[in-house]
Order: C-alpha cells, then structure tokens, then sequence
C-alpha cells in the first residue's frame, strides 16, 4: 500500500513523507534545544543530538498528524502529499524514533529527562484534534513546547534546571504566544466559519492584535527586567532592540506579512541571546 496520495513509486513516497518536514515551524524547537545546551556550559554533543533528534520527531509527528485531521477527517484542507495509512504509518514511524530517543536520555541521564523530553511529543501529537480547537491551548500549545525543548536540552546536559534556563523558556513561551495569536489571525474568517475558537475568532482581530502585541512587549520588557537582575548577560539587550525593529514594521502589516516577519524576527531575537550567552561581549 502506497503512502504518497499522488504517484506510486518508492521516490512519491519519500517525496510525501520529506514535504511533512516545515523548516519555518522545525527549525525554533530545534534551536531552542541547542541553545539549552549552550546554555549548560561545556556540553556533551552525543546528549545534544539524542535530544535534538527527539525534538525532531516530536514536532514531524505534529505536522503529520496535523495532516491527517486537517484533510483526511475535518475535510478542511484541499489537499495532502499523504494517504492516510501513509499518515499514520509516519506517525507510528516518528513516535517510535522518538521514544528510541527518549528511552536512551533516560538512560543516560536519568528519569528527570524524560519528565522534560515526553511533554513536547504530547503536546505535539495531541495539537489537532484536542488542543487546536481551544484559544488558550491553540495559542500556546507550539510556545510551550518551544519552552520545554529549551528547558530539555538544558537539563539532559546538566541533570538539573537552573534559573536561567528557565527565566529564557519563559520569555520564548510569552514572546511566541503573542506571535501565534498574530498568525492564527491569517485564518480569522474561515476559523470563524468551523467555529474554531482562536484568540482572534474570540476577542474580535483588532483586539486580539493588541493582545498578540502585548505579549510579545511584555517578553522584551522581561528579558530587560532579567538583565537587570543580572540573571540574563547585559549584551541581551541587543535582542530586544532586534526584534522590537521587527515588530515595529510588522505591526503595521496584514497578518500573513506580520507572521513572516516576526517569525524570522524570533530567529534573530534567539541568534542574538545564543551570541550574548555564548560570547558574553560585554563581561
């Protein structure tokens, strides 16, 4: 039986399975792992990896399984690479990879690591149909997995949580929960239609733009506060200042460009922590 919906050769099928990976949405998880790491110090590459690769299938089990409700059962999207036993066998396939991982980090490291590495899978293959219907849980479901990837990749290098790590999880979860609510806002009128329950379908756009702004404020003025608690190095401050350049030309955009812009301004706002953590130009 094949797995692609168009074509059937070995190459469709791997072409199928290939599309289901979305470096805009995969690549934040990933590098929030990494700069866990970064953030232990002295890290070990082997641990870095087993948990990088766990993020990986964490989030490839998401896009799939997002697939396979979105088309194959609500009938919302016009199309999909995968038929759907090509869905679930990639989703078996991706969660098996991921628990491989899972179970050695355990190993390696110890129950604490699993407590961190298991919540991101769940959130991801519980997005649709459970939790994307919910404005809380729509909105801060990616975020907090975000937040636990950080807090995961720290931990496995360490075997505990320190306040920094953390302190920077929060500020992800706040920063792209306020991202989120602009780019579910891209889908305001036919959200509203189905009835699915956004932060935008339920506060109304003008308002939930303010919220998604808000949020987004309220993480730059905590990575201040966190500077100057001396918690964060001082050059963070340059992270602020990259992004708010962003978000100032993206709130005067429509919400497909506004997500595109602060999506990539997420990038350089985490590139310039890494560079203040790793680098600390200011000591």
């Amino acid at each position: 039986m094949h797995l692609a919906r168009h074509g059937g050769g070995w190459r469709d099928d791997a072409a199928a399975l290939a599309s289901q990976v979305h470096p805009v949405f995969m690549l934040p998880p990933l590098a929030a792992s990494a700069f866990g790491a970064v953030l232990a110090g002295e890290f070990s590459l082997d641990l870095a990896s087993v948990h990088l690769a766990a993020m990986f299938f964490a989030v490839y089990t998401a896009h799939v399984k997002d697939g396979l409700v979105d088309f194959h059962v609500r009938g919302e999207d016009d199309d999909h690479p995968l038929t759907e036993h090509g869905c679930l066998t990639a989703i078996r396939a991706a969660s098996a990879a991921f628990f491989a991982c899972a179970a050695a980090l355990w190993w390696l490291v110890g129950p604490g690591a699993l407590a961190l590495v298991l919540p991101p899978w769940l959130i991801a293959y519980h997005h649709a149909p459970q939790l994307d219907t919910n404005p809380v849980t729509t909105t801060t479901g990616y975020p907090l997995g975000i937040a636990l990837s950080l807090l995961g990749g720290y931990y496995v290098q360490t075997g505990a949580l320190a306040l920094r790590p953390v302190a920077f999880a929060s500020v992800l979860l706040v920063l792209l929960a306020g991202v989120k609510v602009v780019d579910d806002s891209q889908d305001y009128d036919y959200d509203r239609s189905i009835e699915k329950r956004t932060v935008a379908v339920v506060l109304g756009k003008a308002p939930a733009r303010r919220v998604a702004f808000g949020l987004m404020g309220v993480a730059m003025v905590g990575v201040v506060a966190f500077v100057a608690l001396a918690v964060f190095p001082p050059s963070a401050v340059a992270a602020v200042g990259a992004f708010g350049a962003v978000a100032a030309f993206a709130a005067r955009a429509d919400p497909e460009i506004a997500t595109m812009l602060l999506v990539r301004g997420c990038y350089v706002f985490l590139a310039v922590l890494v560079a203040a953590v790793w680098f600390r130009p200011l000591a």
